[in-house]
């Protein structure tokens, strides 16, 4: 088993891990970091959704040993202290959600969709959104989230 490492949300990280490990899976099972989701196991719920040098990665979809020295970024590592990044906070006051399982992989996404593109209005929003599924919402408090997170973010 080869053994691999990685900075996970500013911390340096490795383990010994079998080469077929997922990203998902060394996060949740060696790391211990359980805020990303398996929700599917196909790659289409967006539950996992991670940042691998700055850009989301479905993390279902990659194996640990191909983030070998990357920066890997969760959602336990957005807040600063006791202050929600702004995405999170922008999620928690619109009510973005509700049962909050896809919850970080939608906060990531967002992040991420509004680093690329500030000003994307409701419909690149909606579209962008399309690899992230929510089972409980109608995605309406979703995008107002995401619009107003943009905001706080200086897009």
């Amino acid at each position: 088993m080869p053994t691999i490492s990685m900075t996970v949300n500013g911390n340096a990280v490795s383990a010994d891990v079998d080469v077929r490990t997922l990203l998902v899976h060394f996060i949740r099972d060696n790391i211990g970091l359980t805020g990303t989701h398996v929700g599917c196991d196909t790659s289409q719920c967006g539950a996992c959704v991670v940042h691998v040098g700055g850009k989301s990665v479905k993390s279902c979809t990659m194996l640990a040993v191909q983030a070998e020295g990357a920066d890997v970024a969760t959602i336990e590592g957005l807040a600063s202290g006791d202050e929600m990044h702004p995405m999170q906070a922008a999620f928690k006051e619109h009510h973005g959600l509700q049962c909050g399982f896809c919850t970080p992989g939608m906060v990531m996404s967002a992040i991420d969709l509004v680093n690329n593109n500030p000003g994307a209005d409701e419909a690149t929003i909606r579209e962008q959104l399309d690899g992230n599924i929510c089972r409980c919402t109608g995605y309406h408090n979703i995008v107002k989230a995401i619009q107003d997170g943009a905001s706080r973010m200086g897009g």
